[in-house]
């Protein structure tokens, strides 16, 4: 059904509204009064808030913002243009200045980094819940735009390095990746429930799938689809998973054992009891199939690597605590959004050199109260790669026992 036309508009002006709009309007500020002290304002506020705030003005910003200034100096280069070429209207503090790139950057990365209010975070810099609000969405639009590099497949030269790495800390040849799931707990109005959302712990849950490497940075995130679904159909309706299947993906050269006389393993990541085996994903033995050394060598080496993955949303969630609480009615259409660029705020860390922060992480494990599901699904090709790996770790196992 189409929907109803709007009434016309009569020429005649509401005097309440005209009386209303004078009351909400702001005086006018001079363009070159810009807030650049920002920082010294919001350090002086806030230094004394709490006792876990470092003494150190340079820790100190990175435990506010999750980064260090030289990052953040980058961050603002990255969405300079698109928020000085199109602000969004009133952004002015209490003051009247109006809010540099800087304090805006500050203002965004403060809400998404703490989970705090509005409210809260708009008090810590001296504006509106309102002002926050523009400045969180226009920042998440930008970086969206501007960092999509931060976030990409690995070319031949960095897969060969997180190859070596892989076997050089875990005794997996070929390993490309681990890969792990998680749910972002929402809120949604009782208009928009339904048990699609609702997932096995009885939340109202977004999906968040990625592939990580030995450095924690995310390959490839999907994400935007309901919490009730199982992983095993997540990993099915992904890019990912295309890509795999029909060998424009994990498609490199297979490696060759120790002594160098047979090919052992084709390009693979590793995943959990939740996922299928297959040819390109290589999950473990379960508890019954566990009746010789080899497999049980595998499981703890499989486990040593795909831990990544946990400790990957552990600090992603822990550093984004706006992830980790419950988001308040969310608009499901920009949640993915705020998802994608906490991700690429995670990697910009690592791409930049710059220290992911261990003190902020999560505990114990990012999908706590969540049982782990179990996929049945088993390929014969996954299966005898599995098997090979079991067979070439036996050997690598025994001769580090020796030495």
């Amino acid at each position: 059904m189409a929907p109803g036309k709007k009434p016309k508009r009569s020429g005649k002006k509401d005097p309440k509204k005209l009386k209303k709009r004078k009351s909400i309007s702001v005086a006018p500020v001079d363009p070159r009064a810009v807030d650049t002290e920002w920082w010294d304002i919001f350090w002086h506020r806030n230094s004394s808030s709490s006792g876990l705030v470092p003494d150190n003005e340079e820790e100190g910003f990175k435990h506010f913002f999750r980064l260090s200034k030289q990052t953040f100096a980058y961050i603002c280069s990255l969405v300079r243009e698109d928020l000085i070429s199109c602000p969004p209207s009133g952004l002015i503090n209490i003051e009247g200045r109006l809010l540099s790139v800087e304090k805006q950057v500050a203002i965004a990365l403060r809400r998404l980094a703490s989970g705090e209010s509005q409210v809260s975070v708009g008090a810590a810099f001296g504006v509106g819940q309102s002002t926050v609000s523009q400045v969180t969405w226009r920042f998440i639009e930008a970086l969206e735009d501007r960092a999509r590099h931060h976030l990409n497949w690995p070319d031949p030269n960095r897969s060969r390095v997180i190859k070596s790495q892989f076997e050089a800390l875990y005794g997996l040849p070929n390993c490309c990746g681990a890969i792990d799931a998680t749910h972002i707990i929402m809120t949604l109005p009782a208009v928009q429930t339904s048990d699609d959302w609702c997932d096995p712990a009885n939340n109202y849950s977004m999906f968040l799938q990625g592939v990580v490497d030995h450095d924690l940075r995310f390959l490839d995130i999907v994400t935007g689809w309901p919490g009730g679904m199982t992983v095993s159909k997540l990993l099915k309706f992904s890019g990912l998973f295309k890509l795999c299947e029909s060998g424009a993906r994990l498609n490199g050269p297979a490696e060759k054992t120790q002594g160098g006389e047979s090919e052992v393993a084709r390009e693979y990541i590793v995943g959990g009891p939740s996922y299928p085996l297959l040819p390109w994903l290589i999950t473990p033995y379960e508890r019954s199939e566990i009746s010789c050394s080899a497999a049980s060598n595998f499981n703890a080496a499989h486990e040593s690597a795909r831990s990544l993955a946990l400790r990957a949303f552990l600090q992603l969630k822990g550093s984004w605590r706006i992830l980790s609480k419950v988001m308040w009615r969310p608009d499901k259409q920009k949640l993915p959004s705020i998802i994608l660029v906490c991700c690429l705020l995670h990697n910009i860390i690592v791409d930049n050199g710059d220290k992911l922060n261990p003190d902020v992480a999560l505990s114990g494990h990012h999908d706590s109260g969540y049982v782990e599901q179990h996929c049945k699904q088993v390929d014969q090709l996954g299966r005898t790669l599995r098997d090979e790996l079991a067979e070439y770790l036996k050997p690598v196992k025994e001769s580090l026992t020796a030495i």
